[in-house]
């Protein structure tokens, strides 16, 4: 099937499988093992499971469960369910015992497919009706029918606050999530992603997963990311680009390997996205390797990527998140009044990457949604060329004394620092101001900063007012699986209660 560049793809994820599968070629491989699957092996593995799965009784749009790391098993669960007409769960294994039931709870699923190093935590978490996936008899059953607007991905938020949320994409959403990508970066069969992001959170999902069978390319996926490996992987794989978040940015930034001259000849580009980069870690980043990278926005909600900067860097505008590509983006209030350039509001977006619901949620789906526009709970302001520059999230800013302070700022006068290699800001709780100012880091091994070095920093970039009345060091900052550091956990982990004063 070919790309269209401004119209979304059309169909289902079975098409795009069997029309990849005509025109052959590697779909996957996989540098730590050595395995490698065509997109017609991966299409007749996908077609055996899901007939098997609906002669097994499970229903159209039906929830199954997929407990996998990164690897070619989860792989192929994946496509077999979205091939069979299935809701595929995508469970987070980052998440804890607790969110893990609720989710597999809440999805009501029936069968899971279950990686052996992950039935420890099936066992502890799966409800009675949720049984391990086995092979049955071989017979010729028909399958679902399968049209654009059916379910296809059921997955649950983090739940930074409250329970997590379970976000629906519909066939069609799905692959937007893929197109988006493909048309922002100009992904063509020739490419081949890095599969380093979880595929059990959005970006590793959509980005490279759903954007290497949109594009017709190809991916080289590994089980988790390691900073001393993942150049060796990356040369091994015969990667051309990469998708990862911030933290991973600073971790090779600070890291002792660098990629070859024949791996830097080959690459064009890498790609942050998940939470906003640092301007010094971009910019130190593009100097030490001389590799482009392309800031981008991207929510579960929107089938990952958003907002993306152009891929030629002459269009880039590091701190930005880029402008909207295949969907629309807009900064408004609450009521969907739009703000004027440079003014600050929230991230709103619209197109075909938007989910379908919250499941089981209709109240909340509701709220999330006006004038057909998806509230991001992001803040951000765009300039007078387009390109929006996120802020902060409204759940995060810290309210001092009756004044809006974004995070990301003193986040910001952190990273100026050159041992600190990960940084978050966070409100806590204070009798005199309502909220007060700290922040928390992870330094470089050999670093002698102290914590006071670091305030003296904060109150030189940002003032005595928004610096930080605290910095905390630590051996490792909270993340989620994307490996974005979770901001709101911070006061849980360093004071124990959330809420002390």
């Amino acid at each position: 099937m070919k790309i269209d560049r401004n119209t979304p793809p059309t169909g289902t994820v079975r098409d795009w499988l069997d029309a990849r599968a005509e025109t052959g070629g590697v779909a996957m491989t996989f540098p730590e093992t050595g395995e490698e699957i065509t997109w017609d092996e991966l299409r007749a593995e996908a077609a055996t499971i899901a007939t098997d799965l609906t002669t097994q009784g499970i229903a159209k749009g039906e929830s199954v469960a997929v407990i996998h790391p990164n690897g070619l098993g989860g792989a192929v669960a994946l496509f077999a369910a979205l091939y069979g007409g299935f809701r595929v769960t995508m469970i987070n294994l980052a998440a804890g015992p607790d969110a893990i039931a609720y989710a597999l709870d809440h999805s009501e699923a029936r069968v899971a497919f279950v990686h052996p190093d992950q039935l420890g935590v099936f066992q502890q978490t799966a409800p009675d009706r949720l049984k391990l996936y086995a092979p049955g008899p071989k017979m010729a059953t028909p399958l679902h029918p399968v049209e654009a607007h059916d379910d296809a991905l059921l997955m649950y938020t983090s739940g930074t606050t409250g329970r997590p949320k379970g976000v629906v994409h519909t066939q069609s959403s799905l692959l937007a999530g893929g197109w988006t990508v493909t048309v922002a970066h100009a992904l063509t069969d020739q490419d081949r992603g890095f599969g380093v992001l979880p595929f059990y959170h959005i970006n590793g999902l959509c980005v490279t997963v759903m954007g290497s069978l949109v594009s017709g390319g190809s991916l080289a996926m590994v089980s988790r990311f390691s900073a001393s490996k993942f150049w060796q992987w990356a040369e091994a794989g015969g990667i051309t680009w990469f998708s990862v978040v911030p933290t991973i940015i600073s971790h090779l930034l600070h890291g002792d390997a660098a990629p070859s001259d024949e791996l830097k000849a080959r690459l064009r580009f890498a790609r942050s996205a998940s939470s906003a980069l640092a301007v010094e870690t971009q910019t130190a980043f593009q100097k030490r390797f001389g590799l482009p990278i392309v800031e981008s926005m991207g929510l579960t909600e929107t089938a990952a990527q958003c907002t993306s900067n152009p891929l030629d860097p002459a269009g880039h505008k590091i701190g930005s998140a880029g402008y909207g590509f295949g969907n629309d983006a807009r900064i408004a209030n609450e009521t969907g009044q739009v703000c004027a350039t440079d003014v600050e509001g929230e991230i709103q977006i619209r197109g075909p990457n938007v989910m379908k619901e919250y499941l089981k949620n209709p109240d909340v789906t509701a709220e999330t949604f006006v004038d057909g526009w998806l509230r991001t709970g992001d803040l951000g302001r765009m300039d007078s060329d387009g390109y929006i520059f996120v802020t902060g999230r409204l759940k995060e800013l810290i309210i001092k004394g009756g004044e809006n302070i974004a995070p990301r700022e003193i986040d910001e006068a952190l990273y100026l620092h050159p041992d600190v290699m990960e940084a978050a800001a966070f409100a806590k709780p204070c009798p005199q101001y309502g909220e007060r100012v700290e922040a928390a880091v992870r330094l470089r091994p050999s670093s002698k900063a102290t914590a006071e070095d670091l305030c003296t920093l904060c109150v030189e970039r940002v003032g005595t007012f928004k610096a930080p009345d605290m910095v905390h060091i630590l051996d490792e900052l909270p993340k989620g699986p994307s490996g974005k550091i979770q901001r709101l956990y911070l006061n849980k982990l360093l004071y124990a209660d959330a809420h002390s004063v």
